[in-house]
């Protein structure tokens, strides 16, 4: 890859920012338009950008695969374990008025909970997917 020296200092200028309004995103999706899923979205094209900029090994350097595995992972077991524990203390599965003292805390609480496993879950997702087919092709040292 021929060096860009113009795209790698946008790159480096507009990728933070696009992490941030993921975060945005995801923290404010019970109160506005968002959540979890357009979040993840918004944060891989974060990392999805700086492996198309720097190439995929810088960005697997970054995130390793097993990372995102264990993030998937992870995210799934936030979002399922959150309506298990709904269930352990009364209510039915996802039932976040159990989740707190008051109803209307537990089911504030309970969103943000889900949405950051739904978050997490979609970004490892969506990075998985791109190493995979960003990486077609191409022999590295790890699978001779």
């Amino acid at each position: 890859m021929r060096e860009h020296t113009v795209l790698r200092v946008v790159a480096r200028l507009i990728i933070p920012p696009i992490m941030i309004f993921a975060l945005y995103v995801q923290f404010h999706g019970d109160y506005s338009p968002g959540g979890g899923f357009q979040a993840g979205v918004i944060f891989a094209s974060a990392i999805i950008l700086y492996g198309l900029i720097f190439g995929v090994e810088a960005a697997r350097a970054a995130i390793p695969p097993a990372a995102l595995r264990i993030g998937a992972s992870l995210g799934v077991l936030i979002y399922g374990g959150t309506g298990v524990a709904t269930m352990l203390a009364g209510g039915n599965f996802l039932d976040y008025d159990q989740l707190a003292h008051d109803p209307v805390h537990g089911q504030h609480y309970g969103l943000l909970i889900v949405e950051f496993g739904v978050g997490l879950t979609v970004a490892s997702i969506m990075i998985a997917i791109f190493y995979v087919f960003a990486g077609r092709g191409r022999v590295r040292e790890s699978d001779e």
